[in-house]
């Protein structure tokens, strides 16, 4: 065999286990779901097996990674750079606000339309689960205004099995469902298994409500019990986003007062409070930890609300700023949800102005323009960590990877939610950077960073992929980012975007 081929199904190996344990499967589990034995999978992984162009196909499609898709190819993105960004960008509406309002329509049975919704993958497999059970769904216009529509009945026997096993946000399907039939049964991406950190939070959450839940084969069987209702106040054992909204929604159609301690009081759950009370719903202490839900027996209203702006994509918007030493202006940034971000980057000799604050359009959210200016950064101080809100947003934590990398000196990321997601920002090292992985969730990180390009695989991590297209724009030459449907999940067209603001990326597909 030839050291190229070695090569070769090594890196396919090394892919294929990256996109596993993202999607948090076991070896055993991605053999059943592709009808092949644990030992293959291993030798795969290994680069010890050889693989065919069916056993490729079959092995992207479990995985929802294009990395190993075959028929049109994967999309990739080539960057030239170094590059200096100018002019002014609007702040997207929140892909998590957009997701869980989604979930949130069930409850009601009028018309339900969403504005400026983010036409993302992770929104049209939820709309492709909300057709199959009879929901009428339709973009209205080129403002991605979107009008819902639900049946007299759902029809849950007919659920879209390959869309739902492609989000994890199914599972809020739970909150909602609950109480619309006695007994129904949801799909669920591999590995989620019923009493695992991410998982057993929901249903301590839902059994107050009566429901049961059994999980075997690769589904969510639900069972409700009508006589059980809350007691006493529910005490989320995570303060996690998703959990506190399925909380919510159970509550929502829960036809008494329902008190929630240890909720999660982020952006995403405060759009879907201020949607349940368009709905009707009595939900006082937005904002804090502990919400208080007045429900309604029967919701059946036409509701018209606009999700606030994504402070994630805000940050991204930053951190590409920051590293390209540009002057560009964020126009509605979410600025409640960016405080102690910006607080932390000021220490760090980040320069910028802030317009004065106005309403989003869902009449609640403050948002306000920010100008950055180019800055000489130094390295923090304190190691930079997140938590829950009003802290430094989980999800914006990578992003001061590429930050710290161009700062002078030494900074330690300590990612201490995620075990697997640290290790992608070392993908940095081969961008020119200097990034030191001291354990599964700490990295430390030497600047400044003498930016070069190079050819990379997207991770299988969201904003660690976004981290690597980022530091490409700062990279001197030309570098390609390949795989990258994993951005396409959580942004709309930020290569295109990006590029308006003088960026030089091209999208490409291999012939």
């Amino acid at each position: 065999m030839s050291t190229r081929e070695t090569d070769f199904k090594g890196r396919f190996g090394n892919l294929i286990r990256d996109a596993r344990n993202h999607r948090g499967l076991t070896q055993a589990q991605l053999a059943t779901l592709i009808g092949t034995s644990q030992s293959a999978i291993n030798r795969i992984e290994k680069g010890h097996q050889n693989l065919s162009l069916e056993m490729l196909a079959r092995i992207g499609e479990a995985l929802d990674s294009e990395i190993v898709a075959l028929g049109a190819g994967p999309i990739h993105l080539r960057v030239t750079g170094p590059t200096t960004l100018s002019g002014s960008i609007d702040v997207k509406t929140s892909k998590n606000a957009g997701v869980a309002l989604l979930c949130a329509s069930l409850l009601n049975k009028g018309r339900t339309t969403l504005r400026k919704v983010a036409r993302i993958e992770e929104v049209h497999r939820l709309l492709e689960v909300l057709e199959s059970l009879g929901v009428e769904t339709t973009w209205i216009n080129e403002d991605n205004d979107l009008e819902i529509v639900p049946p007299k009945d759902l029809d849950l026997t007919s659920i879209d099995e390959e869309a739902a096993r492609r989000t994890r946000s199914v599972i809020m399907f739970l909150g909602p469902l609950l109480h619309r039939s006695a007994q129904f049964q949801l799909p669920y991406a591999g590995g989620c298994n019923l009493g695992t950190r991410t998982v057993e939070p929901h249903m301590a959450a839902l059994r107050p409500f009566g429901l049961e839940v059994k999980a075997t084969d690769g589904w969510y069987h639900a069972q409700l019990d009508a006589d059980v209702a809350p007691q006493r106040p529910i005490v989320l054992t995570e303060r996690g986003d998703t959990v506190t909204e399925n909380a919510l929604m159970a509550a929502a159609l829960h036809p008494g007062t329902t008190v929630i301690r240890n909720a999660s009081s982020n952006y995403m759950v405060q759009d879907l409070c201020f949607f349940l009370q368009e709905l009707g719903v009595g939900v006082e202490g937005i904002g804090t930890t502990t919400l208080t839900v007045t429900g309604r027996e029967h919701i059946d209203v036409d509701v018209d609300y606009a999700p606030s702006e994504d402070p994630i994509e805000a940050m991204s918007l930053l951190a590409a700023a920051i590293v390209t030493e540009s002057e560009i202006t964020i126009t509605r940034a979410p600025i409640e949800f960016l405080e102690i971000e910006l607080a932390v980057l000021e220490e760090m000799g980040f320069r910028y102005e802030l317009s004065a604050e106005y309403l989003a359009a869902n009449g609640h959210t403050r948002l306000a323009d920010i100008r950055t200016l180019p800055s000489q950064l130094v390295a923090s101080r304190d190691k930079i960590h997140p938590m829950p809100f009003p802290g430094l947003n989980i999800d914006n934590l990578p992003f001061f990877a590429v930050i710290a990398a161009v700062a002078q000196g030494q900074t330690t990321l300590h990612d201490w939610v995620y075990d697997n997601r640290a290790i992608y920002l070392t993908d940095l090292n081969k961008l020119g950077g200097r990034v030191s992985l001291l354990d599964p969730h700490r990295v430390m990180i030497e600047g400044p960073t003498s930016w070069r390009g190079a050819e990379l695989m997207c991770p299988p991590a969201l904003r660690p992929a976004v981290v690597i297209l980022l530091a490409m724009l700062a990279s001197k030459g030309t570098s390609v980012l390949r795989g990258t449907y994993v951005i396409h999940r959580g942004y709309e067209d930020l290569a295109e975007r990006l590029g308006s603001l003088g960026a030089d990326i091209e999208t490409f597909r291999d012939i």
